[in-house]
């Protein structure tokens, strides 16, 4: 295993990659998805034109199996995106790219890295409470988009929500 900047040359791998986080977000939410690798070229074009740094995971004879894209905003890192491949999750491809969030962090003052996280990603929500991290006061609310189905309740204080 390596972690690594991204290149040039890891381009068509990184937009697929892409694609198939954004195809794992639409799961999350219960959304049809269908590939679009046009779109997932242009949101890689987007974070290559704001400099965001892009983190890879190469597995040996395997290329790249993950990335972290992370955006930099008056010193703080943001956690843009992190995937690691289904079949290459829980052999430490994500704790290696998260620890490159983290060191970027320290080398910018030491604030810890900040995400926003679906609610229903719970790998996503679970790795981060494992590595220590707790949940802010931040609350992302917006109206059902048409024809949304709701799939659960999400409580917030004394407040229920429906869920899409």
């Amino acid at each position: 295993m390596s972690i690594r900047r991204a290149k040039d040359s890891d381009k068509e791998e990184l937009i697929s990659l892409i694609d198939k986080f954004r195809m794992s977000l639409a799961e999350l939410r219960n959304k049809e998805y269908k590939e679009d690798l046009e779109m997932a070229e242009t949101e890689l074009r987007d974070y290559l034109c704001d400099d965001y740094p892009i983190y890879v995971a190469e597995c040996s004879g395997q290329g790249i199996v993950g990335y972290m894209v992370c955006r930099v905003d008056d010193g703080v890192v943001w956690v843009e995106s992190l995937y690691v491949l289904a079949e290459y999750r829980r052999k430490g491809f994500a704790t290696s790219l998260y620890e490159k969030a983290e060191e970027l962090a320290d080398s910018l003052g030491g604030q810890a890295p900040y995400n926003w996280v679906d609610p229903n990603n719970h790998m996503m929500i679970s790795f981060l409470q494992k590595r220590g991290y707790s949940v802010l006061n931040l609350i992302e609310l917006r109206r059902p988009e048409h024809e949304e189905k709701t799939t659960q309740k999400i409580r917030v204080g004394s407040h229920e929500f429906d869920r899409p």
